[in-house]
């Protein structure tokens, strides 16, 4: 372990203990999923929307719409986020950055 002297700062971001760790991506894949579900579910809320009426709109089930806002499944298609946007009147835009 290595030790810094007293009073010294570390350079190091939370970015950068993610990385080290091997827990970035994972990390940031969860904060966007939880990014989106949160508009999804401020539009329904505007809308009067629930999730029985949302899974309607969307050609699903509740229990796939339930996933879709649950932080626990990493892996959503884009084809399922496409229909979301659209069952709320909303487009899914996604860029590279």
């Amino acid at each position: 372990m290595t030790r810094r002297r007293k009073g010294s700062v570390s350079t190091e971001t939370f970015d950068d203990f993610l990385e080290s760790e091997g827990m970035l991506e994972a990390c940031e894949d969860h904060a966007l999923k939880e990014m989106v579900a949160e508009q999804l579910a401020d539009a329904m809320v505007k809308q009067g929307l629930t999730k029985v009426e949302m899974a309607a709109r969307m050609r699903t089930s509740r229990r796939q719409l339930d996933r879709l806002f649950d932080p626990a499944v990493p892996s959503v298609t884009l084809d399922t986020l496409r229909r979301a946007a659209q069952a709320v009147g909303r487009s899914l835009r996604i860029e590279l950055v």
